[in-house]
């Protein structure tokens, strides 16, 4: 309680406690005592008797009185970190730290000590030791304070980080393994800057500040746990992180990551669930210039695409260009927007790879995925018009066109061998079930059987919160008499 007082001079309780032991007059000891230590104000000495009178203790008084001190100190100190030339400030803040600092254990005068450290942008390091050495006092010390102790201790800044981290991915789960149907639906809805208002997302944020060393130690801690664990969550949480800090402008960092303006521009995709011709050749631009001997940022960038908000608005983007492509008599290699879609599904999907094998460039695509998987899945979307269209004709025009109720194998083969195809797949099916489309469904169903079990396991799979939403809401069809006498031989 008296910690530090003794060096300064100042009598504490124990020179009270030893006076009083070796004096044979204890009254006027105390009244020394108090003469000596109190308020030094000529005219106060005549108005304690005063408060005296009104049975008011003079610890009361002199509480109330070192309560106001400390706040007008604590004011004093906030404006000098404010007032003057740099140089200046921070001299005044180091010379009253170092005056304050050996009373940093006593709790009355504790926050002042800790309100210089706070403003001073570089503590001295004998000073941060003392204080990491005493779990009460790196409890008590301000972020600011903390910051430049973990900066060269990331042994424990993980400490203070993997909670957070652990506390993400239950969130994350939560939601994905939520019996509440309408929360599993609605993974995607929430807009990017809503998701980053998180607890997590904005405790790392306030942690980092504008130390560019800690940054980097997020992002190294979130490499390793996404090749630890394989969790996309990861992911999301490192294209999350760097936004948020977007978002309060700090440039100190958003400088210095390569990843900073193709995450900005994924970001406007994201929210707008669609990746627009004037964005795609910003981010083409982005990949394009990764220069010779920077080739390690694709390792970043194929971790940002590999995020599940990113996969699902490059997945729904590709379906829509595919419908597009359709109504225009064009190819799928002919549209350099589709692409470059491929371009960054491919690296988004081999980004667990790139990390782990330290090879760090862009996946090579199957040609046959574009001239033969993405051909295969236009013509069911042709097939479905040309259903359509003669169903509206005339009873006398019309053809007997039964609707197409098998599928080539080589597109099941496609589902089964490559992860794109697979990926691009399922959100057909999505896609269709939206629809409640049920003559397309039934005749995609048997390929759905087979690449169920690698889309639970090795594709971003909180994108089957969505379709299997969707399917619930055909409930109706499902435990109909078609969909079983097809299906189930009843």
């Amino acid at each position: 309680m008296y910690a530090g007082l003794q060096e300064l001079g100042v009598a504490n309780g124990e020179d009270l406690k030893e006076t009083l032991t070796n004096c044979t007059e204890p009254l006027k000891a105390i009244e020394q005592f108090q003469t000596e230590n109190g308020v030094l104000l000529p005219s106060l000495q005549s108005a304690l008797p005063f408060l005296d009178l009104h049975g008011t203790p003079r610890l009361e008084f002199h509480q109330s009185v070192f309560d106001e001190l400390r706040e007008k100190l604590l004011e004093r100190v906030s404006a000098i970190a404010l007032e003057g030339k740099v140089e200046e400030r921070y001299k005044k803040l180091e010379d009253l730290l170092e005056k304050s600092f050996s009373l940093v254990k006593m709790p009355s005068i504790q926050p002042v000590v800790m309100c210089v450290m706070k403003h001073l942008p570089k503590v001295p390091e004998k000073k941060l030791k003392l204080v990491m050495a005493d779990k009460d006092l790196y409890k008590a010390c301000a972020v600011e304070v903390k910051r430049q102790i973990w900066q060269d201790n990331q042994a424990l800044f993980g400490d203070e980080v993997s909670p957070l981290l652990k506390q993400y991915i239950l969130e994350k789960e939560n939601i994905l393994f939520s019996n509440d149907i309408s929360v599993l639906h609605n993974f995607f809805s929430p807009s990017p800057k809503a998701r980053r208002q998180g607890e997590v997302v904005q405790k790392l944020t306030q942690m980092i500040g504008k130390n560019v060393k800690l940054y980097d130690m997020v992002l190294q801690f979130l490499r390793t746990l996404f090749l630890r664990t394989r969790n996309v969550h990861y992911c999301t949480l490192r294209a999350e992180l760097l936004m948020s800090l977007h978002d309060l402008e700090i440039s100190e960092i958003c400088t210095v990551d390569p990843c900073h303006k193709f995450t900005w521009c994924l970001d406007a995709c994201i929210r707008e669930k669609f990746v627009d011709n004037k964005r795609a050749r910003e981010l083409q631009g982005f990949l394009d210039g990764v220069k010779k001997g920077q080739e390690q940022v694709l390792g970043d960038l194929s971790m940002i695409l590999c995020d599940p908000f990113a996969i699902n608005t490059l997945a729904l983007s590709t379906i829509r260009h595919l419908q597009d492509l359709v109504g225009q008599d064009t190819l799928p290699r002919e549209s350099p927007d589709l692409l470059l879609l491929l371009r960054m599904l491919s690296l988004g999907q081999g980004a667990w790879d790139m990390i782990d094998s330290q090879v760090f460039k862009e996946p090579k695509m199957e040609a046959e995925l574009i001239t033969k998987f993405l051909p295969m899945l236009m013509s069911f979307v042709v097939d479905d018009h040309t259903f359509n269209v003669d169903q509206k004709l005339p009873s006398e025009e019309k053809g007997p066109i039964p609707y197409p109720s098998t599928i080539p194998e080589a597109f099941t083969k496609f589902l089964q061998e490559n992860r794109i195809a697979c990926e691009i797949g399922l959100y057909y099916i999505l896609h269709i079930t939206k629809q409640r489309n049920k003559n397309a469904f039934l005749r995609l169903l048997p390929a759905l059987g087979e690449f169920l079990s690698y889309l639970l396991f090795f594709i971003c799979f909180p994108c089957l919160g969505d379709p299997g939403g969707q399917l619930i809401y055909m409930g109706d069809f499902f435990t109909g008499k078609q969909f079983a006498s097809v299906h189930c031989g009843v």
